[in-house]
């Protein structure tokens, strides 16, 4: 499969992306939450537990993994991105280096990881890697994000994105801005706005083929302490116009983040987005936490029960299948739960 196959066999209908690339320390925290030893067999056993389940042949069309992850043997006979394979998603792998303070504004951040990336690609396409992920952070405050905190990631961005085509695989650029703040969702719309035109400006400058990419942006939300709450109906308006005004066409899939919203909340908004669609992308998810909370909290209670973390998975799985199509409910999500 050539890039642009690839970048649409991602985000075909129906499915998404499962985003299982938490490092270590983040991980440790998820696993502290559940009372569970952060170690590496139990890592190993959580993340084949959900590569192995049913619902990924369904509603996953791609999985994005660690630097741990991806070199793993599973217990149950083949590798790691064999496994994800056999189920018919595509293996990948997030390469940027995390999000280090920028300097000229520390209480900003620059993604670091461009050093020695070219070398790191080739390894991890020849373990079986075919995309990867590169996110880049953007808080809202009265005065942030500042100009060289949005010029800056979005250089990054780009480089990045360069170098991944080069060998042949798909970049998935992710330009996060965050939902931390009292902001309303007029504040979001405008940075998130700033954030998409100065990246696509990048990447144009980078000589991207678009069409071999996949965006992963926010959602266009208030801030978690905003006073004022949206509606999924305002939020899905605000953010397909935003998608509209400021992302080219040529791009086939946009794969939002759950960025702290709750599984439910993750899947509602979704839904409504896709509810009122009338674009050429393939908008679905590409969640962490909007698909693996309840997982992880099953996992807690019986590392051994397979089933219930299993089923547990599925479910979400296809609740955001039926969301990336418009066709999510709250009566399904019951009835299914069930």
């Amino acid at each position: 499969m050539n890039i642009e196959e690839i970048a649409k066999k991602m985000c075909a209908k129906g499915k998404g992306i499962l985003a299982a690339d938490e490092s270590t320390g983040t991980i440790a925290k998820r696993f502290k939450s559940i009372n569970v030893e952060n170690l590496e067999k139990n890592r190993l056993n959580f993340r084949q537990t959900l590569f192995n389940s049913s619902g990924m042949k369904d509603y996953i069309g791609g999985v994005i993994l660690f630097d741990e992850t991806i070199k793993q043997k599973s217990t149950l006979g083949p590798t790691i991105p064999e496994l994800i394979s056999k189920h018919g998603a595509i293996p990948g792998i997030k390469v940027d280096k995390g999000a280090k303070p920028l300097a000229g504004s520390k209480e900003e951040t620059i993604t670091e990881g461009l050093d020695g990336l070219r070398e790191r690609l080739k390894e991890y396409y020849d373990l079986g890697a075919r995309f990867t992920k590169w996110r880049a952070v953007y808080k809202i405050s009265d005065k942030y994000p500042s100009v060289q905190s949005i010029k800056s990631n979005a250089h990054a961005l780009a480089r990045y994105a360069a170098l991944v085509q080069e060998i042949q695989m798909v970049p998935i650029i992710e330009p996060e801005v965050l939902m931390d703040g009292t902001h309303d969702i007029q504040k979001c719309y405008q940075v998130t706005t700033n954030v998409l035109n100065e990246c696509y400006n990048e990447l144009e400058i980078h000589k991207i083929n678009l069409k071999g990419t996949v965006l992963k942006p926010n959602m266009i939300i208030p801030g978690s302490e905003c006073k004022n709450k949206s509606s999924p109906e305002e939020i899905a308006n605000k953010t397909l116009d935003c998608l509209k005004k400021n992302v080219p066409n040529k791009v086939p899939g946009i794969a939002f983040l759950s960025g702290g919203q709750s599984e439910i909340e993750a899947s509602k908004n979704l839904n409504e987005i896709n509810k009122i669609n009338d674009t050429s992308f393939l908008i679905t998810f590409s969640y962490g936490r909007g698909l693996q909370a309840s997982a992880l909290k099953e996992f807690g209670k019986d590392q051994q029960n397979t089933d219930n973390i299993q089923k547990a998975f599925n479910h979400r799985a296809k609740m955001n299948g039926l969301s990336s199509k418009g066709k999510w409910s709250e009566n399904l999500e019951k009835e299914s739960a069930a």
